[in-house]
């Protein structure tokens, strides 16, 4: 009987300390793959593989595509790739970004999850947000096991809180207990694979072939949900309202995906970004203005001079309201509102 020797791992802030820890402390002939995504800029070139590589005997490098599967040999996603795994090889592609990372972490579950049902293993480690969740979510519904870093010791403990909360975990320990358990668990037979309805299996198929390079159009996403009134913070495509279980998603027919907490940060932000837009066009407006009346004065047409003046004035006090705007405005995320709350009761509590 197989084993549950198939390891997915993903975290973002915090992260590169979690993953020392862990693989430092699993033993180099661990019977297992193991597969590591860590958010990071597409610029930055991927140190991950050599740190961990000091850490253990057990091959570690970068995933290269169609590779294939074997145990005993630690798989990292490659920078500006998302890393899948089909059955027996992996997949290093340039599809969509998935919650505005490429790689994001919930491709790598999802696909694990389709490919290898109860033989998966996911772990969900420090981050920001909430990329993860839907991914840990399908690996659970594929008959895998769910583990959470403790967000007590966390670094960032988003991620692992919104797994905790959206995902019926299997364990939620502190790092220095993970790879035990990671031990425990890999020595022991994986049940039969959990049976999928037909129409959640083929959605799930359909969003790993759109991380696969796949056309998204083509594909037609929109068939496995309901059109949203949200459009693409990145290409501006309308977004269809994705369920699995209690979790609400976002894909547009372009690809890119979102949580829905992943998408209220990235709505937010695009808001400061249209507001200094919009400034930008009223300073624009005002500095014209006061060119075009400094013509016209200098013309000695006075009152032609004095309403463009007037004009560049009023234009400036619009501006002073869109600038009060902008430092009103504020970011949003649930977990920044989560803080808003906490802070509220707590100061609720020294009132009373």
């Amino acid at each position: 009987m197989e084993k549950r020797n198939i390891i997915v791992m993903g975290a973002s802030a915090g992260g590169f300390t979690a993953f020392k820890k862990i693989i430092a402390g699993l033993p180099s002939d661990l019977d297992a793959a193991i597969f590591i995504v860590w958010h990071m800029a597409p610029s930055i070139r991927g140190m991950l593989p050599q740190v961990l590589g000091h850490l253990t005997t057990m091959p570690v490098a970068h995933a290269q595509d169609r590779e294939p599967i074997q145990t005993n040999r630690i798989y990292i996603a490659p920078p500006d790739h998302h890393m899948l795994l089909e059955p027996g090889y992996v997949r290093v592609t340039r599809g969509p970004k998935e919650n505005r990372f490429r790689p994001a972490v919930d491709p790598l579950f999802r696909s694990a999850a389709y490919s290898y049902g109860s033989r998966v293993i996911g772990v969900i480690l420090s981050g920001a947000l909430d990329d993860g969740t839907a991914g840990l979510w399908t690996v659970k519904h594929y008959g895998g096991l769910a583990i959470v870093q403790d967000p007590r010791e966390a670094e960032v403990p988003s991620m692992p809180l919104s797994a905790i909360r959206q995902v019926g975990v299997d364990h939620v320990v502190s790092l220095a207990e993970i790879p035990p358990l990671l031990i425990r668990l890999t020595d022991r037979p994986a049940p039969e694979k959990s049976p999928v309805a037909t129409e959640e299996n083929e959605k799930i198929n359909a969003e790993i072939r759109i991380a696969a390079e796949d056309n998204a159009l083509e594909i037609n996403i929109m068939q496995y949900g309901q059109l949203s009134p949200y459009t693409c913070p990145e290409c501006h495509g309308v977004l269809t309202l994705l369920k699995e279980g209690p979790l609400a998603r976002f894909r547009c027919h372009t690809g890119h995906a979102y949580s829905a907490d992943t998408l209220l940060a990235a709505i937010t932000e695009k808001i400061e970004d249209s507001l200094y837009s919009a400034i930008r066009g009223v300073d624009e407006s005002i500095v014209l203005l006061n060119h075009l009346g400094d013509h016209f004065a200098e013309a000695n047409q006075p009152k032609l001079a004095a309403l463009y003046f007037q004009k560049a004035q009023q234009a400036g006090e619009r501006s002073t309201l869109v600038r009060q705007a902008v430092l009103l405005h504020e970011q949003l995320s649930q977990g920044s509102l989560e803080q808003q709350a906490t802070d509220s009761d707590g100061e609720s509590d020294r009132q009373a």
